[in-house]
């Protein structure tokens, strides 16, 4: 394993990631691979200094919607500004006229005259670029049952973080072809990382948003689908999974542990990997089902740097998108 790259923020990301501000992050597909390298830069930086520039977003305040549950989510936005210096409003579905059927757009106007920014996690990609539209503040992804932007920039801090690099990596996923797996496609197509989606046949991702990433690509960029899980993972420098079945899809449970039985991480799995693999779980894990308890808790390290870099990487984007990253040098 190759040491941790030091961490700089160059003069030409310090200009690309202030022209980020009253942006929206909804998707890695709207960003450049040059911006999404100096929003992890950033990252990096403020995981560093800690709270050290606790008054970066001072005076600021987020808009924190659910309309699904969250843990990791919740807890890393409303700690993560509040480290910055600014504060998180919470509101739950049954907190906000959302669920009583005011329109998504009426709700982004009023909110955009409240507060800097709103972060939201719901079910439906097209009410977070509706709310986008109508605000006048930056929006950002929290996840939808599309894309987990934010997730995403975490798990490539963490590789980073332990690879020294993001770009000729291997990433295997294996599992269902869901937000991550459509989040993970676009973050190999902007960082040069390869990414290989392991999963039955008939749960693959979306083949437009394939596509989308595919035309992304930076050039050498591997992207491929696979159903063979024993063969799609040899030589993989990191394995990572999801559950089986996620918000919104209990009923499915029963069919789904049939079908995703031979997706699993597990000791024969990670044999096939490369000597020093990574092993990566978004969380919550399903112990037994996509991953052993015993791989798990041997990557339980690298697993729960993840699940920290959430805060930092989360920091970062609001950092650029509602402050400017010059706090850090300053």
């Amino acid at each position: 394993m190759q040491p941790s790259p030091e961490i700089i923020l160059t003069s030409e990301q310090l200009r690309l990631l202030d022209a980020l501000h009253g942006r929206d992050f909804l998707c890695l597909h709207d960003y450049s691979p040059e911006e999404i390298a100096g929003l992890l830069a950033l990252a990096g930086v403020l995981k560093k200094t800690k709270t050290k520039r606790c008054n970066a977003l001072a005076n600021k305040q987020l808009a924190c919607i659910f309309t699904k549950p969250s843990t990791r989510t919740r807890v890393s936005f409303e700690v993560g500004i509040k480290k910055l210096g600014g504060s998180a409003v919470i509101l739950s579905a049954t907190d906000s006229q959302i669920n009583r059927g005011e329109p998504i757009a009426d709700m982004a106007r009023v909110l955009s005259r409240y507060v800097d920014g709103i972060m939201i996690r719901t079910f439906a990609h097209s009410d977070v670029e509706e709310l986008a539209e109508y605000s006048t503040v930056p929006v950002i992804n929290g996840l939808t049952d599309d894309f987990h932007p934010c997730q995403v920039m975490a798990d490539l801090l963490t590789i980073q973080e332990r690879l020294g690099q993001l770009a000729g990596k291997h990433l295997v996923y294996i599992g269902d072809g869901n937000n991550m797996a459509h989040s993970l496609l676009f973050a190999g197509a902007k960082t040069g990382m390869h990414v290989t989606i392991c999963c039955p046949v008939g749960y693959a991702p979306s083949s437009e948003i394939l596509r989308q990433a595919q035309e992304d690509a930076l050039p050498g960029t591997k992207l491929e689908i696979r159903h063979d899980d024993l063969a799609a993972v040899a030589g993989a420098d990191v394995l990572y999974t999801d559950v089986w079945a996620s918000m919104g899809q209990e009923e499915e449970k029963e069919v789904r542990s049939k079908v995703f039985a031979r997706y699993q991480i597990n000791q024969d799995v990670l044999a096939q990997a490369a000597p020093d693999c990574m092993v990566l779980h978004c969380l919550p894990a399903h112990r037994g089902e996509e991953i052993t308890a015993d791989v798990l808790e041997a990557h339980a390290d690298e697993i729960f740097d993840q699940a920290e870099n959430r805060l930092h990487a989360q920091n970062a984007i609001m950092l650029a998108l509602m402050g400017s990253p010059y706090a850090v040098v300053a």
